[in-house]
């Protein structure tokens, strides 16, 4: 069997991967302090926006990961003409439709908003209407980011990715102190500074992209072509990672509002216990786009052995990173945890919830959602979705219901039923993996 990735390039790949989402991470809770800065409305109307925002930026992110499947196959296959032009029909069609959103964004803002949030008070809908049309103008800039971004992941460049992150967050914080401490300028003092920093991070990546010194780049004559061929394979991967997404934010929203049934000591460990969990996630979120490009290109070589090799390495690796750490994240919880002001109750509640996610965080969660993203690399995208959304749905969902509300395990119950939705999929991917049906899938 041919070594198509040693240990120091898949070192190269995760490290600036978990570095970037760190960094990401550390804005966000800059990002918030600014915010609080501008007053109760505006982190109540950013805080809304946002949740409504998620669904455009998964969107744009499941377009650019069937493109990353795609170019990633292509570049195994040696085919780099073809990688290229996908490249730019990804970028093409990304662009296009950002703008098209955009457009819908801009025209109904107010009634959309109203739609969604319409009982909120007048000086909360509009810090919402002002912030969600600065952020709409960003969405081709997140659109044409991530196509870029999933060309240079596909090529193995992650370090290219971090440090654009890097200047772009940077950007983004000293915009918002000069935005809010020394412009005063309210909530779009916090989203002017976000367009300019994603407006930097497309631009960024797009002219590393364009470089012909690259193994695939953009080609202006393939960017102004509309190949029906071409976009079918990148929507055949986009389209149920997709609807995939938009599942489980729909499932995200529900949860919330049986949070919001429980006592204020349960919500507020619940908030906190989730920011923590975010942290904890990084080891995941680092590893998963690994997948796609070491997985994508052994397929697209048709060397099924390598691939195979390669999840059994990959998983390995997930599962060690993972469990250490998930581990250091706990340990570090206690001090994390005096900068709140909560209640004992609610300290020891946080901790509970903590210890729970961790735990499946570290020992479920690389089969169920690294290994996923390794079935989806190799084309095996309606398998995934499928199990994905009747998890989320049948465990995640109802059980929530059952263990919180029927048996009164309030905000821990829905921590269980996460979990449980981690196990059952950890099962089904592991066992579709040992399968090997995910052999006879054909992307390119």
């Amino acid at each position: 069997m041919k070594i198509r990735f040693s240990n120091k390039q898949l070192r190269d790949m995760i490290v600036p991967l978990f570095f970037e989402q760190l960094l990401v991470m550390l804005v966000g809770i800059a990002d918030t302090f600014f915010i609080s800065r501008a007053g109760e409305a505006a982190v109540a109307g950013v805080s809304l926006v946002n949740q409504f925002n998620t669904v455009f930026i998964y969107l744009f992110t499941a377009l650019a990961s069937g493109g990353a499947v795609v170019i990633s196959q292509y570049i195994g296959n040696k085919a780099d003409d073809d990688a290229g032009e996908a490249s730019s029909q990804l970028l093409m069609f990304s662009f296009l439709f950002s703008v098209i959103l955009t457009v819908i964004v801009l025209i109904g803002n107010a009634t959309i908003l109203r739609l969604l949030f319409g009982n909120v008070e007048d000086d909360v809908m509009s810090a919402c209407v002002t912030y969600l049309r600065i952020s709409a103008y960003s969405f081709p800039a997140i659109a044409v980011y991530n196509s870029g971004a999933a060309i240079l992941r596909s090529l193995g460049r992650t370090d290219v990715t971090m440090r654009v992150s890097i200047i772009s967050n940077v950007i983004n914080v000293i915009g918002n102190y000069v935005g809010i401490f020394v412009l005063h300028a309210g909530v779009a003092g916090v989203a002017y500074p976000s367009l300019i920093a994603r407006v930097f991070s497309a631009t960024a990546v797009t002219i590393v992209c364009f470089k012909k010194s690259n193994e695939i780049y953009y080609r202006i004559k393939w960017i102004f072509e509309w190949n029906k061929e071409m976009l079918s394979k990148i929507m055949r991967i986009a389209i149920p990672n997709g609807a995939e997404n938009g599942i489980f934010q729909f499932v995200k929203v529900a949860l919330s509002s049986i949070v919001a049934l429980y006592g204020t000591y349960q919500i507020a460990a619940n908030g906190v216990a989730q920011s923590i969990w975010s942290l904890a996630a990084l080891a995941g979120a680092a590893i998963g786009p690994v997948y796609i490009t070491v997985i994508g290109q052994c397929m697209g070589a048709n060397d099924t052995e390598a691939a195979e090799y390669y999840f059994k390495k990959l998983t390995v690796i997930s599962l060690v990173f993972s469990v250490a750490w998930n581990g250091f994240v706990f340990l570090i919880t206690p001090g994390i945890l005096h900068f709140y002001t909560m209640s004992d109750e609610a300290i020891r509640l946080t901790i509970i919830l903590v210890i729970i996610h961790n735990i499946f965080n570290a020992f479920v969660y690389p089969f169920s959602g690294c290994l996923g993203n390794g079935l989806r690399a190799t084309g095996d995208v309606s398998f995934t979705m499928i199990v994905s959304i009747a998890s989320t749905i049948g465990v995640r969902l109802m059980l929530s219901y059952v263990l919180s509300v029927a048996f009164d395990f309030g905000v821990i119950g829905i921590a269980y039923a996460m979990c449980a939705d981690w196990t059952i999929r950890a099962i089904f991917f592991i066992l579709r993996t040992k399968s090997g049906i995910w052999k006879t899938k054909n992307v390119i």
